[in-house]
């Protein structure tokens, strides 16, 4: 398939990740449908879809106050006029108010031709939604999946089409952090493994490929021991997320955006305990991994599960609920 043929792309899932994925698509001009289990499910995916709607309006804004607001995934051009960041704006909150959701599968899959799976992280889950999804999928379609936790040779018999099969990882914020990681099974096709390349740079992002599979990948792997770091002085009672966090600002001096809670409230709360509890030390009460998850288990039995929903370590009181 020619990267030119693209139009269609279904993201199946709509939390953090699959709303900004979704999002991000949409606002490069791809024709995209969001796939989700239920009517339940629509009713929390257009809050979420909103929120994100509002964070690339107010990134369009401060751009243009400011030019060193410039997101790399809003524009390959960074010295763009008002008037043409304006013009920006308003093509893209019109692609972005495009986006359909669907709860059936042939809507949603039937004229795919990129499909993005962004379900939960439960293996079950994941292998009973590519056998089924496999039913619906015109011979065309490229499956990838956003996963974190899992690589892509697990599922891959599951898909029925191993040979356009494999991961597009991405960052969280993917329109300012527009990194995406590309990493094939031994079955991907190498044809394949090109096209998802280009379509990851005319979605605004830079592939960043993988020459063999590698839990968390490359972003994950520097970023796990880090965000483990942070909540353990935390989790233990040494300090406290305000104070690790300003620590983090006042000697590397990155923006307080990036300081490690505010990184994981942006992340979700969920998603960080899920791949905190998949290590064996996490059942093992008193342990380090333990402490961690009973902390991170607070703040989500509490409801406080990141940005998404407006407060996790920090409050956000812009940002829908």
């Amino acid at each position: 398939m020619d990267i030119e043929k693209i139009k269609n792309v279904t993201v199946a899932g709509c939390g953090t990740q699959g709303s900004q994925i979704a999002s991000q698509i949409a606002y490069k001009g791809f024709h995209v449908t969001v796939w989700v289990r239920s009517e339940a499910s629509i009713g929390r995916a257009k809050p979420r879809l909103a929120a994100i709607r509002a964070q690339y309006v107010e990134a369009l804004e401060a751009w243009k106050k400011d030019p060193a607001a410039y997101c790399r995934g809003l524009s390959d051009k960074k010295d763009l006029t008002e008037a043409e960041i304006d013009a920006l704006e308003k093509t893209g909150t019109e692609r972005l108010n495009s986006i359909t959701i669907e709860t059936d599968y042939d809507k949603a899959f039937s004229d795919a031709d990129i499909v993005v799976e962004c379900i939960n992280e439960n293996p079950d889950e994941k292998r009973a939604f590519y056998q089924e999804l496999a039913k619906h999928l015109p011979e065309k379609t490229i499956l990838l999946t956003d996963s974190s936790t899992f690589m892509p040779s697990k599922f891959m018999e599951d898909t029925a089409r191993p040979e356009k099969y494999m991961t597009l990882h991405f960052a969280n914020q993917i329109w300012k952090n527009n990194l995406a990681e590309v990493m094939k099974t031994s079955k991907t096709s190498e044809e394949v493994f090109e096209l998802v390349q280009e379509f990851a740079k005319k979605m605004g992002m830079v592939p960043l490929k993988l020459y063999k599979e590698q839990p968390g990948y490359i972003l994950n792997t520097l970023l796990i021991p880090w965000f483990k770091a942070a909540l353990y002085l935390a989790a233990t009672g040494v300090s406290d997320p305000e104070t690790i966090d300003l620590t983090w600002v006042l000697d590397t001096g990155a923006d307080p955006g990036q300081a490690p809670f505010r990184k994981l409230d942006k992340i979700g709360l969920v998603l960080c305990w899920k791949i905190m509890a998949m290590d064996p030390e996490a059942e093992k009460p008193g342990s380090t991994m333990n402490q961690i998850c009973t902390y991170l288990k607070k703040y989500i039995d509490a409801g406080k599960t990141g940005i998404a929903v407006g407060e996790g370590f920090y409050k956000y009181e812009h940002y829908d609920k």
